[in-house]
């Protein structure tokens, strides 16, 4: 039986030209774990880039809190792949310990959140790389609006707090918080 010719080769001349089958497979083992390490590198790099995550603590010291508001010792943001999960730990405005949890994405759309008196939604827009604004409403009213801005060594950050409380009354807070 004649081998099989291609462009003027011989079946069993090329097949026999690999001399170490073993190498080439590491080769492609080497070339794969490097290509998924870039890839890894790349993700965990989009996703550690954003200032915002992280947990943060209140720096009373330096916050001006209106009495009978909400006032959160800590706040946490993690990034869960397709949404952002925001959880808050605090004092309500009767004083007792209130856990608050927000799960959804920076694009400015009403989210349901989970133990806040004075709301139900919130939606978060992400004005730039270091500024979130937010909204609160209770009943698809809003009862209010915060701008937090993460400082430009991405050590603290600050919230504006304008708002109406459950009882009706206004209320401008300013939370400085300090990443732990």
């Amino acid at each position: 039986m004649e081998p099989f010719r291609l462009a003027g080769f011989r079946s069993e001349k090329v097949l026999t030209r690999i001399k170490n089958l073993d190498s080439m497979t590491g080769m492609k083992t080497n070339t794969i774990g490097l290509t998924l390490a870039f890839c890894f590198l790349g993700w965990a790099t989009c996703f550690a880039a954003d200032p915002a995550m992280g947990t943060w603590k209140l720096n009373e010291a330096k916050s001006k809190i209106t009495p009978g508001t909400t006032k959160f010792a800590t706040v946490t943001f993690k990034n869960m792949l397709a949404n952002i999960k925001v959880s808050s730990d605090g004092n309500g405005p009767d004083g007792k310990p209130i856990h608050v949890e927000w799960s959804g994405k920076f694009d400015g759309k009403d989210y349901p959140v989970t133990g806040d008196p004075n709301g139900d939604t919130r939606a978060y827009s992400k004005m730039n790389d270091r500024t979130l604004q937010v909204t609160v409403k209770k009943n698809g009213k809003v009862t209010a609006t915060a701008q937090t801005v993460v400082s430009a060594d991405g050590k603290t950050r600050t919230s504006t707090v304008n708002g109406t409380t459950v009882k009706g009354k206004k209320f401008h807070n300013t939370a400085v918080y300090d990443k732990q």
